[in-house]
């Protein structure tokens, strides 16, 4: 972590930060106001988060990641970019799904390219199974959606596979996969990936 990143902590943890408690969060009294929230899982350096928060000022996002650079990272564009509608947990997702977030609390969940194996430090990491959407689907309100993204063909088709195996709670907005919304500003990552022949898949679902 960067001396900068740090101090973006130090300096604005006590407005943006939520630190991890094993109880319910009210996320309207958190922001605020009644707005639509987003669950943001794997942000990164925080980069495309910021952009979102820009281009959707009336949605309120939760983003959580467990990397202290790409923390201290978003903590820096939300005081230099001036947003008031992000929070920030640098926690595991899966304990505060679990343990923090309020059924039928959320109006969409956000997870763009995350890791489609087990990491030995991170045994949690590869997110996107049957347990774990089970797990997140009581969070999501009735319309609400998932969205998912990914630059891995066979991850993309597994995380397809799992989204259809809840028939009675998830419809897919588009055939299989969907184009991108306006909203996911494209990453450099992906800008490269692109130019060298590689694809990206969105995944859009609605719960019933």
């Amino acid at each position: 972590m960067t001396p900068a990143q740090q101090k973006a902590i130090d300096d604005n943890w006590a407005s943006i930060g939520i630190d991890f408690q094993a109880a319910p969060l009210d996320l309207t009294t958190i922001f605020q106001r009644p707005n639509p929230k987003v669950l943001e899982i794997g942000f990164g350096m925080g980069v495309a988060t910021a952009q979102i928060a820009q281009r959707l000022p009336d949605t309120d996002f939760l983003a959580i990641d467990v990397h202290g650079p790409g923390v201290g990272n978003l903590c820096k564009l939300i005081a230099e970019q001036r947003l008031s509608n992000i929070r920030v947990m640098r926690h595991d997702a899966v304990e505060v799904v679990e343990k923090m977030l309020p059924d039928n609390s959320l109006d969409g969940i956000h997870i763009f390219f995350p890791d489609p194996w087990h990491k030995k430090r991170h045994n949690k990491r590869r997110l996107i199974q049957a347990p774990f959407v089970a797990k997140l689907l009581p969070k999501l309100k009735s319309g609400g959606y998932i969205h998912l993204a990914t630059d891995w063909q066979e991850y993309a088709e597994q995380m397809l596979a799992v989204l259809q195996s809840f028939p009675e709670q998830l419809t897919n907005t588009a055939t299989d996969f969907a184009p991108t919304p306006d909203y996911r500003p494209e990453t450099k990552f992906e800008a490269r990936g692109k130019r060298l022949g590689h694809g990206v898949w969105d995944l859009v679902f609605r719960k019933k």
